[in-house]
Order: C-alpha cells, then structure tokens, then sequence
C-alpha cells in the first residue's frame, strides 16, 4: 500500500499519472501484477502541511508498506527508480519527493479475511 500526501492544490492535478507512474516502478522493480495498485492519496491544505526548508509547493511525501522480504538492493532500486520516473514523467524534482519504506512481518498484513503469511496464493514474490 502506498500513501501519497502533498498539498492540494499541486497533488490533485497529478494524482492519476502518479499512481500510474508509481505502480509502473513497482512492477518493473518488485514484479507486482497490474491488479495490485493499493495507493492513496491525502491532499492537503497548505496550512496543514509542513515541510523542511529548500523545497518547492511540490513537495510530495511517498510512504510505501510492504511486506518484509525485499533485500536492501531491491529497495535502494525502487527508491532510485520513483525518484528518476517522477522526474522524468511528472518534472518533480529529487529534492522535492520524500520517500520511505516501511515493512511488516507478513503475519502483520491482513487481507481477504486472512493473514498475509497464511495467503498461499499470491501471484508475486516477495524475495526479491
């Protein structure tokens, strides 16, 4: 699941190319299908969200969770990966996008009325 949060007025004009852009990265870089995208947005108003000093009203903060498994190079890849397609497809500066991973154990995910290390059929690897 990926929570997006940036000021409104520049994250709602974006918000359809972003998740598209950023669930392009979890596929090439995780190998996530396509029925996968669990991301949410959280447009805020200006004065409502602080940020640090040096960054533009673009300033976007990305929180993705996953489940444990990914080995550091992975994640480094999908963090360097976001970074260049946001600036390539969205001109969204570097300096501008905050990214953070955050991992549970897969038996702290709940879906489909299971837990996440008792689903035995998911279509994607977390070894990776």
């Amino acid at each position: 699941m990926i929570i997006v949060y940036g000021i409104r007025e520049r994250l709602d004009p974006i918000k359809a190319q972003l998740s598209d852009t950023l669930h392009q990265c979890l596929q090439e870089v995780l190998g996530l299908p396509e029925d996968k995208r669990a991301h949410r947005f959280v447009p805020l108003a200006r004065e409502d969200f602080y940020f640090p000093g040096g960054r533009s009203d673009a300033y976007t903060v990305i929180e993705i969770n996953l489940m444990a498994g990914r080995t550091e190079a992975t994640q480094k890849a999908l963090i360097k990966t976001i970074f260049q397609r946001l600036e390539q497809q969205l001109g969204l500066a570097p300096v501008d996008v905050e990214i953070t991973i955050q991992e549970q154990r897969p038996y702290q995910w709940g879906f489909r009325g299971m837990t996440g290390d008792e689903a035995r059929d998911l279509n994607y690897r977390l070894d990776v």
